[in-house]
Parts: structure tokens; C-alpha cells; sequence
């Protein structure tokens, strides 16, 4: 029997953060959802301030958990248009509004959230097996996206109902 879905919340705000240290509880969207599903989080990320304008930096294996296979990222998406409309096998990715901001709305098959990205030092650290959508560019908005695997078209589900059958 297929969970019934629950209704897209309202967008989750991003937390106000002093410092690059912020609690497990506030960067967590999807807490403890099963063994199945891989946790999603906001991840803040290292900023190194300067009169002469900030620098934040994103190792692999130190500040993702994963080495940086891949790096792309959108732009000049149109405002009414959307991105994502898939899930992934095994790839793992952090986003970040590098400029601009759009939301992202996460479906985990039983959960959906809505995250609205706009901090070019917070990353949306999305594991496998979580369908994405990506929506509501702000003019200039651009979301930098490092994976954790080559393109291989093999890795995604493009129809929602395939993947809800593959996550039970």
C-alpha cells in the first residue's frame, strides 16, 4: 500500500545563522524519515569575510560528504519555468543559491517539503532517492549543483510513479 502524500507545506525558511555552526535539529528537513531515504539538510558552509567581499569554498570529503564528481549549474531560468522533476539511484548533490534565490520542494514519497534557497553560504545537501523540483527563480537567480557521480542517465527516475514503486 502506497503512503497517501500530504499536502506541500508552506516554504520552509531558511534559519537565521551567526555563525557557519548551526544545530543538527535546525538544518534537518526530513529527520529520521526511514533506512530507505537518505536525510536532507541545509548545510552551512565556511565563509571567510573580507573587506574586499566574502569567499565561502566547499571541499569534498570535509564539507560534503561525498568527493565532487561534477559541477554544473542553472541559469537564467525564466520565472514560470521549473527544473528538477526527478529523483536519483545512488547521486548525491548539495545546491546552493549562488545568486538570486528559487525554492527546491523535496518528496521523500511520504513528506513534501518546500525549501527556499538565497544564501550563497547554505547548501541544500540532497541524498538519494528524494525527488526534486526546482522552481521560482528570482531574476539572476543561479543554483550551483556539485554531485557526487558523473552524468548517467541510468541513475534517475524521471516518472514519479516508478519512483514511489522503487521506494515502497
Amino acid at each position: 500500500m502506497k503512503p497517501q502524500m500530504q499536502p506541500p507545506s508552506s516554504a520552509l525558511l531558511l534559519p537565521t545563522i551567526q555563525s557557519s555552526r548551526a544545530t543538527e535539529a535546525e538544518m534537518t528537513i526530513f529527520p529520521h524519515c526511514s533506512e530507505l531515504v537518505s536525510e536532507v539538510r541545509l548545510l552551512p558552509l565556511p565563509v571567510v569575510p573580507e573587506p574586499r567581499g566574502n569567499l565561502t569554498f566547499i571541499e569534498g570529503q570535509r564539507h560534503v560528504s561525498f568527493d565532487i564528481a561534477r559541477v554544473y549549474y542553472l541559469y537564467d531560468v525564466p520565472s514560470a519555468a521549473a527544473r528538477g522533476g526527478h529523483a536519483h539511484k545512488a547521486l548525491q548533490q548539495l545546491l546552493i543559491a549562488v545568486s538570486g534565490s528559487f525554492d527546491v520542494t523535496l518528496d521523500n514519497g511520504r513528506l513534501r517539503r518546500t525549501v527556499h534557497l538565497n544564501r550563497p553560504n547554505i547548501g541544500l545537501l540532497i541524498s538519494s532517492m528524494i525527488w526534486r523540483e526546482i522552481d521560482n527563480f528570482s531574476s539572476g537567480g543561479i543554483c550551483l549543483v556539485l554531485a557526487s557521480l558523473p552524468y548517467d542517465e541510468a541513475d534517475y527516475y524521471r516518472d514519479y510513479d516508478t519512483f514511489l514503486n522503487a521506494i515502497g
